[in-house]
C-alpha cells in the first residue's frame, strides 16, 4: 500500500459551469487579466462573499478557497 492518502469528498475541488453572453465573457477576462488575476480567483472571491453577506457557514476547502 503507498502512504499516498486519498482526498476526501469535501478536499476535491467541484466544477461550476456558468453560461454568459460571450461579450460579457470576453471584458471580464480581459479585465481579470489587466489586474493579473484569473478569473477562477475573481469567481472564487464573489462566491465567499456572497456566502459571508448572507450569513452561511461553511467549512473551507484545503486549497484556501475558504
Amino acid at each position: 500500500m503507498s502512504g499516498a492518502k486519498t482526498p476526501r469528498m469535501e478536499d476535491k475541488p467541484a466544477r461550476l459551469t456558468v453560461l454568459i453572453d460571450a461579450e460579457k465573457k470576453k471584458a471580464f477576462e480581459e479585465l481579470c487579466a489587466a489586474q493579473d488575476i484569473t478569473a477562477s480567483q475573481v469567481v472564487r472571491q464573489l462566491i465567499r462573499d456572497y456566502l459571508a453577506q448572507h450569513g452561511v457557514k461553511y467549512k473551507p476547502g484545503r486549497r484556501g478557497d475558504g
